[in-house]
C-alpha cells in the first residue's frame, strides 16, 4: 500500500477483518482491554486492528474467533464459506 504524507496505507483485508472484529467484540460485550488480554495483544494493539492499521496473523485470528466464539469464516467474510 502507498502512504499519503508519510502516513502508512492502510490494507483492505486488514480494515475489513478489523471492522469485522470490532463489530463481533462490541456484539459480545467484551471490552478492548478483555479481548487484547485473550489474543495476547496489548489494547492500543487492538485498536489499530480494528481500525485497519495492524494486520492479524491467523493465530491471532484463530484466537479472536475461540475467543469470540464464531467460525473460522466470521472474521473473513459476512456470509458463511462452506
Amino acid at each position: 500500500m502507498g502512504s499519503v504524507l508519510g502516513f502508512p496505507g492502510i490494507d483492505p483485508q486488514d480494515a475489513a477483518i478489523g471492522a469485522r472484529l470490532k463489530r463481533w467484540r462490541e456484539q459480545r460485550g467484551l471490552s478492548v482491554e478483555e479481548l487484547a488480554a485473550r489474543l495476547d495483544l496489548s489494547p492500543e494493539n487492538e485498536r489499530l486492528a480494528e481500525a485497519g492499521r495492524a494486520h492479524l496473523t491467523s493465530l491471532h485470528i484463530e484466537a479472536a474467533t475461540r475467543a469470540l466464539h464464531l467460525p473460522l469464516w466470521a472474521l473473513q467474510s459476512d456470509r458463511p464459506a462452506y
